[in-house]
């Protein structure tokens, strides 16, 4: 239990670590935001299929396939009904001006709150993701699992900051906002940990979290890391995290 509590910790505080970084290194942050992305991206695709979805395929049953694959179509529905729900949050400029900002203001703050609703409505399966590896007894593959959830985290919380504060949130509410997101995070965290736990839907939750997590990379993390851009650039930084698991999964197996 401590392993996963330090796990949640870790997920849920990068979050609020990437939010104080947007804080105080706005600029730098930006900077170096789409590098980490899609290195973090090619960390979450190996974890995905290493910690999550092979071992969702070693169990026996006629129901393992089957489980598999509608969890893998679950989790990536989950959050393409969670894009659905919050439409207007597309629409958050990622940096206005503070002109459009006064300009637009009862808008931007409408849709600074549902784009944080967004963004705590997809943290659950993430952390969920977290949670799950640690039900199969493998530590090591889980820390893998949220170390990269945790690397996706902090450009995150980064890019939450700029347009939350230009549409006229002050940094107190900002700073709560993302705190927000995180603690939903170290909840999933939990739940999918004691959901893995009860053997017969270990399949389904695996293979749930391991779809959530390819949704993510592909829908969110790479259109970002490509953003403004060379695609090349994203194609390196994902294959260093992909080697770095491989190194890793070597050496500490």
């Amino acid at each position: 239990m401590k392993t996963v509590l330090l796990a949640a910790l870790l997920v849920g505080g990068s979050t609020l670590l990437g939010a104080l970084a947007g804080f105080f290194f706005r600029g730098i942050c930006r900077r170096f935001a789409r590098a980490v992305m899609g290195f973090a991206a090619g960390v979450m695709l190996f974890s995905s299929f290493s910690g999550l979805l092979l071992p969702a395929l070693s169990y026996r049953g006629w129901f393992t396939l089957p489980a598999v694959l509608a969890g893998i179509f679950g989790g990536a529905l989950f959050l393409g009904g969670a894009k659905r729900l919050f439409p207007d949050a597309d629409a958050l400029p990622v940096s206005p001006s503070p002109q459009e900002g006064e300009r637009e203001g009862g808008r931007l703050v409408r849709a600074g709150l549902l784009f944080v609703l967004a963004i705590a409505v997809h943290n659950l399966p993430e952390g969920m993701a977290a949670g799950v590896g640690f039900g199969t007894g493998d530590e090591i593959g889980a820390f893998f699992i949220a170390g990269g959830i945790a690397l996706q985290n902090l450009p995150e919380g980064m890019l939450v900051v700029a347009p939350l504060l230009a549409a006229g949130y002050s940094k107190a509410k900002t700073f709560l906002l993302a705190a927000l997101t995180g603690m939903i995070e170290i909840a999933g965290t939990f739940l999918g940990f004691f959901a893995a736990r009860i053997s017969f839907v270990l399949p389904l939750a695996l293979s749930f979290a391991g779809g959530t997590m390819l949704f993510i990379i592909v829908d969110q993390m790479l259109p970002c890391s490509n953003e403004g851009g060379d695609p090349s650039d994203t194609a390196y930084a994902l294959l260093a995290g992909v080697c770095v698991m491989l190194v890793g999964e070597v050496l500490l197996r």
